[in-house]
């Protein structure tokens, strides 16, 4: 007769195989070769026989507590409750073990809803922080098993950046509601609202009359020293236009034209804009060799696409300057501040620098005659003045950013 199983029962269970509890059927320990020992359920539904298994004996068991003969004895009691009802507890678990982890839901993620809705940028940037940062953390987590306090610590280990941090969350945010309309998980399980953002600290870095020169040096003396000149001259043309780096290091020869000193991009964070040129501005592009086989105005050293290489220039270039905690972004934030500084008025700034998105129907053939095209001219002169030290382009100018 098969005795109850029991501690000192399970202590003793050395030989492989199953040993069967007396008191209740189908539930018993099964032993491996190796030694291992786990509390398993036998059971019948619809006219199939199943096996499941509860936990391994001493290990952690969901919910607190380990696995003991009386622990496993209750579950396997809840799991045959459940079978008369008609539900397959084994089913379950193959169902669960196929179901998606974030890891795995993120590439439907980005196929099906980012690539498809999304600007190629922002694609970019949302493919970086999964890459870098949700996947990483979160990525073995079962989309539907993902709860409040998985989101929570993962946007606390961000909190020296704050701004990262929050656009994690947001992106994470963006993933559950498509699980949810997908139905990967349940409706109304939205885990991001109740989470509090960090605050934002604005960062407004400029540089200097005297700064720019520094930058000035840097790049003459990287030039001479054989840098990369894709990123010598994107450098350049982002402290000339004020555009966006993104915007500058994706410019294709279509998007440009020499003759009528501007930038026709076919799209940015903004949508398609125009981007005056100044005369410093169009001596670079004009400069630039165009390679055959590419689109790109500074392609990728090997391989398609574009040049991908300006971090690495960059944080030399800022080094050797003494600007250590200036990003390449602040070059356009200094564009918008010479303009300032030169009196140029707030809407003018503003147009240059794609603030407010430009009619569709514009014809840039008037660029020479607008006040957009002259303060593009007085802009980026000044600050190709003030890299070359020659502060008297933009009347007012060093003496306003040196206050």
């Amino acid at each position: 007769m098969q005795s109850r199983l029991t501690k000192r029962t399970v202590d003793a269970a050395s030989e492989p195989g199953t040993i069967w509890d007396g008191d209740l059927p189908g539930f018993g320990l099964r032993v491996t070769k190796g030694g291992a020992k786990s509390y398993v359920l036998k059971y019948r539904l619809h006219n199939r026989q199943r096996w499941y298994t509860i936990g391994q004996h001493g290990h952690p068991k969901a919910g607190g507590g380990t696995w003991t003969p009386q622990t496993a004895r209750d579950e396997a009691v809840s799991l045959l409750g459940r079978v008369k009802e008609g539900v397959d507890p084994a089913g379950e678990v193959a169902a669960d073990r196929r179901s998606e982890t974030i890891k795995e839901f993120h590439k439907r993620y980005l196929s099906d809803h980012a690539e498809a809705h999304n600007k190629a940028s922002s694609v970019k940037e949302t493919k970086r922080l999964l890459a870098k940062h949700v996947v990483p953390e979160l990525g073995h987590i079962k989309v539907k098993d993902l709860s409040r306090s998985d989101v929570v610590k993962f946007h606390l280990s961000l909190k020296k950046t704050p701004y990262l941090a929050n656009r994690c969350l947001a992106l994470v945010s963006s993933m559950l509601a498509k699980a949810e309309q997908w139905g990967v998980r349940a409706d109304g399980s939205a885990l991001c609202r109740s989470i509090t953002k960090f605050k934002e600290a604005k960062r407004e870095r400029f540089l200097s009359a005297g700064e720019v020169y520094a930058l000035g040096s840097a790049l003459r003396a990287a030039g001479e020293a054989k840098a990369n000149s894709h990123a010598l001259r994107i450098i350049r043309l982002l402290s000339f236009t004020g555009a966006r780096r993104g915007e500058i290091e994706g410019l294709q020869w279509s998007e440009v034209d020499l003759d009528r000193s501007v930038l026709c991009l076919k799209d940015s964070k903004t949508g398609a804009k125009l981007i005056p040129l100044a005369p410093a501005a169009k001596l670079i592009l004009a400069e630039a060799e165009r390679i055959s086989g590419t689109p790109y105005v500074f392609p990728a050293l090997s391989g398609e696409g574009h040049y991908q290489g300006l971090g690495k220039v960059w944080r030399a270039v800022r080094k050797a300057a003494g600007l250590g905690d200036v990003r390449l972004h602040d070059l356009r934030h200094t564009f918008a501040s010479f303009g300032a500084a030169g009196g140029l008025s707030l809407p003018i700034i503003g147009s240059l620098l794609g603030h407010s998105q430009p009619a569709t129907t514009q014809r840039y053939a008037h660029l020479a005659d607008d006040p957009v095209q002259r303060a593009a001219d007085q802009i980026g002169g000044a600050i190709a003045g003030a890299m070359a030290g020659e502060s008297e382009k933009m009347p007012g100018t060093v003496e306003r950013f040196n206050r």
